[in-house]
Parts: C-alpha cells; sequence; structure tokens
C-alpha cells in the first residue's frame, strides 16, 4: 500500500542515533497514519551504521535503506532520498536528532490545512556554540538578503513537502543544491511552524564551518547574480579610482611636489589592482565550476543497494 508520508533522513556515521531515530518516528507516525515509510540514505557512513539500516529494514518494512557507493554529501543524500520516496507528502529530518520527530504533527496539520511547503523555525537552538550560533545568524541573513528569492530566516532542511513539490525538485537537474532554496523558488502555498531544536542526541556535527561555507557558495551561485554585479561594480570602482590618482598625479607635477613619486606607491597600487582582478576572476571561477558541473552531465550520485518500488 502507497505510504500516506515518507520521512527521509541522510545517515553519515550516526550508528548511535539511528535506534531512537527509528524508534521516535514510529512512535509518531504510528500514533497518526496506518501507513508510512523511513527512508534511510546512508551517505558513505563508515561506522556501521549501513549495517544497522539493513538490521532495522529486516525488523521493519517499512524502514527502505538507499546505500551510496560513496560520499556525496548530506544535500544530495536528502535528493535521493526523495527519488526513492512514495508518500504523498514528504517530510525532511536530520538522523541526529536535533530536529524532534514529534514536531512532524505539526508540520502534517499544516498540510492537512492545504499548505504544500511547510518548514520549521528554529525559535531556539540548543547545545550549540556561540561561535556556531553566529555563523549559522551570518549564514541566514546573508542567504536573506542577497538571493533572488526570499529563504526562510532560522530554517534548513526539516520540513514537510507535498507530493507536487517533491516532483519538481525531483526534476531540476543542478548538482549544486540548496535544498531549501529549491523549495522556496517553487512557490505555492508556504508557511513556517516553529520549533524548538535540540542538542544532537549522540556524536559530532556533521555540517563544520567548511561545510557551511560550500553551502553558503551554492546558495549564493544559485540564487543570486549578486558576487557578478559585484566584480562588475568592483571594475567600475577601480578605474574611477585610477583616473582620479591619475589627475591628482597630473596636478602634482604641475605644481611641482614630489609626493606620489615613489616606486613603493605604484608597487603598491599595482599589487590592489591585481588583488581586484584575482578577486573578480575568483567569482567568475565560481560560476564557471558550476556550469562545468552541469555540462558534464555525471550523475547526481551512485546507488550501491536500494529497495525496489514493491518492498
Amino acid at each position: 500500500m502507497k505510504p500516506v508520508i515518507s520521512v527521509i533522513a541522510p545517515v553519515y556515521n550516526e550508528k548511535d542515533s539511528l535506534n531512537e531515530l527509528y524508534r521516535r518516528v514510529s512512535e509518531v507516525m504510528n500514533s497518526q497514519l496506518d501507513t508510512w515509510e523511513l527512508v534511510l540514505v546512508d551517505d558513505g557512513s563508515t561506522d556501521g551504521s549501513t549495517e544497522m539500516m539493513r538490521e532495522l529494514a529486516k525488523q521493519d518494512g517499512r524502514v527502505r535503506p538507499v546505500i551510496f557507493a560513496r560520499n556525496f554529501g548530506h544535500q544530495i543524500a536528502v535528493s535521493a532520498g526523495m527519488a526513492y520516496s512514495r508518500g504523498d507528502a514528504v517530510v525532511i529530518i536530520d538522523a541526529d536528532l536535533q530536529d524532534p520527530p514529534e514536531v512532524i504533527l505539526e508540520l502534517m496539520a499544516k498540510w492537512r490545512e492545504g499548505y504544500e511547503v511547510v518548514y520549521a523555525t528554529r525559535s531556539e537552538r540548543e547545545g550549540e556554540s556561540g561561535f556556531k550560533l553566529l555563523t549559522a545568524s551570518l549564514f541566514y541573513r546573508l542567504i536573506y538578503r542577497i538571493t533572488d528569492i526570499k529563504i526562510p530566516m532560522n530554517t534548513g532542511d526539516f520540513r514537510l513537502l507535498d507530493r507536487k513539490v517533491v516532483d519538481l525538485m525531483n526534476a531540476m537537474p543542478e548538482h549544486n543544491r540548496f535544498l531549501r532554496g529549491m523549495s522556496a523558488w517553487v512557490g505555492f502555498r508556504q508557511i513556517g511552524v516553529p520549533y524548538k531544536r535540540a542538542a544532537r542526541f549522540a556524536g559530532s556535527s556533521k555540517y563544520p564551518l567548511k561545510k557551511m561555507i560550500k553551502l553558503a557558495l551554492n546558495a549564493i551561485t544559485g540564487f543570486s547574480y549578486l558576487p557578478l554585479q559585484l566584480a562588475n561594480w568592483i571594475g567600475f570602482i577601480a578605474v574611477g579610482a585610477s583616473l582620479l590618482l591619475l589627475i591628482a598625479i597630473i596636478i602634482l607635477r604641475i605644481v611641482g611636489s614630489a609626493w606620489l613619486a615613489g616606486q613603493a606607491v605604484w608597487l603598491i597600487l599595482g599589487l590592489f589592482l591585481g588583488g581586484v582582478q584575482l578577486i573578480c576572476l575568483g567569482i567568475l571561477g565560481e560560476y564557471i565550476g558550476r556550469i562545468y558541473d552541469e555540462v558534464r552531465g555525471r550523475p547526481l550520485y551512485v546507488v550501491s543497494e536500494a529497495p525496489s518500488d514493491e518492498s
């Protein structure tokens, strides 16, 4: 029987959380539905999570493990889960239980009211350092201000998506994916549900600063032309400043002043302009690299083991 709700959880070295995740998701879903499924996407785990997922699938046929051939990243793992999901709606949740499964009931309530995208908004965040909170806040504010679409503040990937939204997102072929931006881009009726984000149940964060920066770059380059426009503005400013400097030097020569006559000044100016050019080339390179990813036409991920539609 087709499930009403598919719960998708990307898994990367979350062995200590999997049993608790399954228990809490089962408890929540069984209280409301007869038909549901839990799609666990193993993103190249090396801690025994893969074997635990297989065991859960043997114990409960509603658990559907999708196992990657290697690590492809969180956003790709969620995308794979969406591709293998069968429910009328899909809930995306983290395996570390920072997103409480109990909030799914509130997301479902809004879905039944007719909303196609119900995103969970973090009103509080437990167990995170001041640095993490600061960088997260800067990340969300930056994305909100410079992207072409309005992505809700303080929201992660924890959300419910109607099947029509899932089908549209599955049809989007881009490799450098920013799912919360994609779900905002499709439109439809959207609403937020506030919740308190919990501390990790076990293990350590799989989203360090390096991955946050990469995610931010995917968001910016995928949904904004501002960096390219900024490079253009920097070029005009540099040209304008150079012309003003040239005029100043001519005037100083006329009046016989030796100011700005040393080689050090020209060396500094040369380094400055060279730095501006390299920054602009770097911005162009980010966009060109993403174009290259798309034109190669490689698959988003490689699956070594997945359930059949009949299972």
